[in-house]
């Protein structure tokens, strides 16, 4: 089994960026505790903690628009995690597949 722990030597809390497995489409990022994190690995579904409301949450429990997880890796400082998922409709709360849709300009020189 994992060793949670090692997660959370630096800050209770971890970002987790989410990724649609079959295309690397990048669709959120969340944050983790210990206990989401548990949470997540024991149901193979994905499980934030939420820094506004300060409460667990399973992504998709009121929605419908699961994410069945495929693969996780954490980084080289076992600080951030990568967690591939299969997603059941929209990852983000506006209905958009992604939460990154709004571009940004910028410079190209």
């Amino acid at each position: 089994m994992t060793d949670v722990e090692k997660y959370f030597k630096k800050s209770a809390l971890i970002p987790a960026i989410i990724q649609e497995a079959s295309t690397g489409e990048v669709l959120m990022l969340a944050y983790m505790n210990r206990e989401s994190m548990q949470k997540t690995l024991e149901t193979g579904y994905t499980w934030f903690w939420s820094r506004s409301r300060q409460e667990l949450w399973n992504k998709g429990a009121t929605s419908g628009h699961l994410q069945k997880i495929v693969e996780i890796k954490g980084d080289c400082d076992d600080d951030t995690l990568l967690i591939k998922v299969i997603q059941t409709g929209a990852a983000c709360h506006t209905g958009n597949h992604s939460c990154f849709f709004n571009e940004i300009a910028f410079n190209r020189e």
